[in-house]
């Protein structure tokens, strides 16, 4: 696959990881034959993180861009941030942090040739502390017993299709940006596949996921896309509407030349 797949790499305080995520892109594009491109989005650092991404800027010059946030924006507005300036049909998240090697969900990429968006879900769920794994779970169950989906996981790697996230009329800023994104799209009937990803062990620092801020800006999406989808009907009445060079409606519509 030649089409251009921006990754889009959020980043807050990371100079112990953002060069160690920057080299595993770079290797990774070698190694998968990808015509990639990094969008580092510096949101609100205050450490030398911006100055690191500058020198590997110089160092691989058209591959790297850099946008900086004057003040701390969060992951979901960082994500769109990226989405908004991506050069690529294709985009995907990979965080900073270097808690995500790119391998594990770049080696799928030949399937974007039969669907719009590749969701991973992690098979060693052992080496995240028993409460994130507890509360993964309960979130994971909430999701999928209120929109009747069947998620193994909404807050990865995804791949998704540029032009599936332009068209979608509403964007969440928060944590639960990844969540609403896909329930918005598979709803509205999307093709898409779920594929194994292995998840490493952040090397410093601890994650931000857990936190009671996080929790309620969670609890906000969740609840405004019930809204959305039960009440306002929004989604439901989108469904079957596709973007025209999306995989589904080829697919759906018989474009596709054999």
């Amino acid at each position: 696959m030649n089409s251009l797949i921006t990754t889009i790499v959020p980043a807050h305080n990371e100079e112990k990881n953002i060069l160690l995520t920057i080299d595993n892109l770079l290797s990774t594009f070698k190694e998968f034959n990808l015509n990639g491109e990094i969008i580092v989005i510096n949101d609100g650092s205050v450490d030398s993180t911006p100055q690191l991404v500058e020198r590997k800027i110089k160092e691989n010059p058209g591959l790297i861009r850099m946008i900086t946030h004057d003040e701390r924006k969060g992951i979901g507005a960082s994500f769109w941030d990226g989405v908004d300036n991506a050069g690529g049909d294709f985009v995907v998240m990979i965080p900073g942090d270097n808690e995500n090697d790119p391998r594990e969900i770049l080696r799928y990429h030949e399937l974007l040739k039969e669907v719009d968006i590749i969701i991973p879900f992690i098979f060693n769920r052992e080496i995240r502390p028993l409460f994130r794994n507890i509360f993964s779970y309960f979130f994971r169950f909430v999701v999928n017993a209120t929109f009747l989906t069947n998620f193994n996981y909404t807050n990865g790697t995804t791949i998704y299709r540029r032009s599936v996230l332009k068209e979608l009329k509403y964007r969440d800023n928060g944590f639960f940006f990844q969540t609403d994104i896909l329930v918005r799209t598979i709803k509205k009937g999307y093709l898409f596949a779920e594929v194994p990803s292995r998840l490493d062990l952040r090397k410093t620092g601890r994650s931000k996921i857990i936190s009671f801020a996080v929790a309620l800006e969670m609890i906000k999406g969740y609840l405004r896309l019930i809204r959305d989808y039960y009440f306002l009907n929004k989604e439901k009445k989108e469904q079957g509407k596709f973007s025209s060079d999306s995989m589904t409606d080829i697919r759906k519509n018989k474009k596709l030349t054999i």
